[in-house]
């Protein structure tokens, strides 16, 4: 069934746009997954998990090394670690403001 506040949209293209948005500013930020989420986000996310996610989550990983070497660096380097889970797995899920400041734990 179709959500009048969702529009049937290119699906991977709005995945792209909500984890650039992401990167752009990734604190006090985090990621949900929707409960409303079915059988056709988990079938999109294998397709992008075996052609897309995989290479962008490596890429998150491998930059996030050189940047905990850094006392200044260490906040991108989470944030890097940060965007694993959504670069796998970005369709079903929401961005969501914390309550949170950064380094609040």
């Amino acid at each position: 069934m179709l959500d009048p506040d969702r529009p049937a949209t290119i699906p991977f293209g709005i995945a792209s746009f909500r984890l650039a948005g992401f990167m752009l500013w990734p604190f006090g930020r985090t990621t949900v997954v929707r409960d409303d989420a079915g059988a056709p986000s988990c079938v999109g996310n294998v397709i992008w998990l075996v052609f897309a996610g995989w290479w962008l989550a490596l890429g998150h990983i491998l930059t996030s090394i050189p940047l905990f070497l850094s006392i200044i660096g260490i906040p991108f380097g989470w944030a890097n670690l940060k965007m694993v889970p959504v670069s796998l797995t970005p369709l079903g899920r929401d961005i969501v403001s914390t309550d949170r400041g950064f380094g609040a734990r």
